[in-house]
């Protein structure tokens, strides 16, 4: 059974710092592209950030580059977002997604979700 658990999500005031994670376990997870999506209050669920299955290539949402950092340790299965800086408007519920796709057949998960409110 795949799970994927994030944490590290919280209160903090504008310009401060949080680092999320998401540690997976039931898949390969060497072999899935990772990324972390959020969902503000009233808005649909949007792309943060993306990180190739090697680690080798990353991808950013405008709204935060330069202000947020994916990364993966492949040996504990672990994908991070180091978020600096932030913003009244980074509030949302944070999820990771693993994702697997061949020529035939793709595979997605999604993590519970952990809240992040950037509030003074």
């Amino acid at each position: 059974q795949v799970q994927l658990v994030e944490s590290g999500g919280g209160l903090v005031q504008p310009g401060g710092s949080l680092r999320l994670s998401c540690a997976a376990s039931g898949l390969t997870f060497s072999s899935y592209a990772m990324s972390w999506y959020r969902q503000g209050p009233g808005k649909e669920r949007e792309l943060v950030a993306a990180i190739t299955s090697a680690g080798s290539s990353t991808n950013y949402a405008d709204s935060v580059k330069g202000r947020f950092t994916i990364s993966r340790d492949n040996a504990k299965n672990t994908v991070y977002l180091q978020m600096n800086n932030l913003k009244p408007e980074d509030t949302a519920v944070y999820y990771c997604n693993a994702h697997w796709s061949s020529f035939v057949m793709e595979h997605d998960y999604w993590g519970q979700g952990t809240q992040v409110t950037v509030s003074s």
